[in-house]
């Protein structure tokens, strides 16, 4: 029994709007912190509607349930009694987990769901944000291990007080590939799915073989670059070029390697992945951005069905296929 939280379906709900052009119903609402956009062809009005209620719903559980920043949710629950009590997790949670330890495997470990003491570090949404003392980062890199968590079927042991999980390098694009899901079982045969920028497709829209996307410039914000086609597949992209904040002529991104306790600091503006799944795609794309384009692409190159593109400000390097998606 998932308790809602009943900001966030005031806060989702008041957001919701629903077009239609071109062929297609487009959805868009706020939810997860960012911008989320459903497009889908629906012949019938009626159940249009009724996908478009059921995005909503499922969203505004999911949210309720797996956000870090609610102490009601199940996330907030495991976080508070880290280094006392196990939590009772249930079958949905388990899968969730369960993809932690094989993305957490496949990235080198870069992605790492405990890393929330070093996050919290380094708030570059802060007026003010502070570099932290190397002790202390130090200090709550030992805190930092998916490893160290305790987990027996049903339950889940966080055993250190301090420690904490943090399923934003991959909660949204689980939400969008369960949003997939969704459109798949009621029968909704073209849809692109969209919370902020982390895409997945089925099909393609009216009267077009593929749905387009364009990939914005990381040296000019705000334009795009490059158009890939697609259909059936997922699309993410990571990247510290526009989420960073300065200090004594330093710049420092929100993304940060759990493995040093510090924001990544090497060449790569961004990364962008296409694979079967959008978890999938985000993973490699983050991981991507933390090990630099010669260990990043070759990373890519080595998942089955991935393909990939990483931008610094000298170079594009590529996986063999890539240019495949590319619209000339």
């Amino acid at each position: 029994m998932v308790l809602i939280d009943n900001q966030i379906r005031t806060r989702t709900e008041s957001s919701v709007q629903v077009k239609f052009r071109e062929g297609l119903y487009r959805l868009s609402f706020t939810a997860m912190a960012t911008h989320c956009e459903v497009a889908y062809e629906e012949p019938s009005p009626e159940r249009a509607t009724e996908f478009a209620n059921a995005i909503v719903n499922w969203i505004i559980e999911f949210e309720s349930k797996y956000s870090r920043f609610l102490e009601s949710s199940l996330i907030g629950q495991i976080n508070a009694k880290a280094g006392r009590d196990s939590v009772a997790i249930d079958p949905e949670t388990e899968t969730i987990f369960r993809l932690c330890d094989e993305l957490h495997f496949l990235t080198e470990q870069t992605l790492d769901p405990s890393s929330l003491p070093l996050t919290r570090l380094w708030n570059w949404k802060a007026p003010e944000p502070i570099i932290p003392h190397r002790e202390t980062i130090q200090q709550a890199g030992t805190l930092v291990g998916w490893n160290q968590i305790v987990r027996q079927p049903g339950s889940i042991l966080l055993p250190r007080q301090g420690m904490g999980i943090d399923l934003g390098g991959m909660g949204k694009e689980y939400a969008v590939d369960q949003i997939t899901q969704l459109a798949h079982g009621m029968e909704v045969a073209s849809v692109l799915v969209d919370f902020g920028q982390d895409i997945r497709c089925l099909g393609s829209p009216p009267s077009r073989p593929a749905w387009h996307i364009g990939l914005e410039n990381p040296k000019k914000l705000g334009t795009c670059d490059m158009g890939i086609a697609i259909d059936n597949v997922a699309v993410a992209s990571s990247g510290n070029y526009r989420r960073f904040f300065r200090k004594a002529g330093r710049s420092y991104g929100h993304i940060i390697d759990s493995r040093t306790g510090y924001p990544v600091e090497n060449e790569v503006l961004a990364a962008t992945v296409i694979s079967q799944s959008c978890v999938l795609s985000g993973a490699l794309s983050t991981a991507a951005v933390i090990l630099g384009p010669a260990k990043g692409v070759e990373l890519i190159s080595r998942t089955y069905g991935a393909e990939g593109i990483i931008r610094t400000r000298e170079q594009t390097v590529e996986t063999k296929e890539f240019s495949n998606y590319v619209v000339r």
